[in-house]
């Protein structure tokens, strides 16, 4: 029978790793623009039933059952959507989405990629482009500023507006288009600030800023991480007190076996 609390804790042992992994990744982006921590969601695995309940005995049914679960498993890791501090930079095209919503972006395998992070830039074309050090993604719908724009603005509802140098007439450059998801949980994390539809996410419910549930947008200021280390630390202890005790009632199950498999010499 300790082989059930062997492979139990073993069970318990892996999935807090995997919790482990998960925090430690969130720690790591604590400092990351637009960055979303994850939490890791268990369940308990089957059981191993010995007598249902509700069985009927000579005079009654009995009432309660007799059953031994076999341990745990990671059901899931979910994102956690809540909109970080705002942090001010003063940048020109630094932007910070107040509420739902994400940025859309241009990939070049030819699909629409989501982003939280709003620290944008041009490129030598003045197209407004993710900035990266590997690739700059367009903004989509793409957005051209001339080189001799001046005085450019970006309102809370996502219209760009600048001024050429000499010039007293404010033009229009283009309307920033924001997206949302029915099930944001659902899309797929690729790095890079970047998430990708899925079928689980949903379709694109595009719009424009502070419009149809979507945020406003804020000029000259970035999403920080809504990572809270604290509480990050706080789990971190959380789960090494669990893989220690996983890792006891290990040793526990493997003395008795031992116990049992020395009654021969006795």
């Amino acid at each position: 029978m300790s082989i059930r609390t062997l492979n139990s804790s073993a069970s318990g042992m892996e999935t807090n790793l995997y919790q482990l992994d998960v925090i430690a990744n969130n720690l790591a982006n604590a400092g990351t623009t637009g960055f979303k921590r994850s939490r890791a969601e268990f369940e308990d695995m089957f059981y191993e039933h010995f007598k249902l309940p509700g069985v009927q005995s000579a005079t009654t049914e009995t009432p309660t059952g007799i059953a031994v679960g076999l341990g745990t498993a990671l059901r899931a890791t979910q994102v956690d959507f809540r909109v970080g501090a705002m942090q001010d930079t003063g940048s020109t095209f630094d932007m910070a989405i107040q509420g739902e919503g994400f940025f859309q972006l241009a990939d070049p395998s030819g699909v629409t990629v989501y982003t939280r992070a709003g620290n944008f830039s041009k490129n030598a074309n003045g197209d407004l482009v993710m900035a990266s050090a590997n690739l700059g993604r367009l903004l989509d719908p793409p957005i051209n500023i001339p080189q001799n724009a001046v005085d450019i603005s970006i309102s809370a509802d996502g219209q760009i507006a600048y001024r050429e140098a000499g010039s007293t007439t404010v033009t229009t450059a283009g309307q920033i288009n924001l997206a949302r998801f029915i099930n944001p949980e659902g899309l797929i994390q690729a790095g890079e600030n970047l998430y990708y539809q899925s079928d689980a996410s949903g379709p694109a419910i595009t719009g424009f800023p502070g419009q149809d549930g979507l945020g406003p947008i804020r000029q000259g200021t970035l999403e920080t991480s809504n990572v809270e280390p604290v509480r990050e630390l706080v789990d971190l202890i959380k789960t090494q007190r669990n893989v220690e005790l996983n890792s006891e009632a290990l040793k526990a199950g493997d003395q008795m076996l031992q116990l049992v498999n020395n009654l021969r010499k006795f």
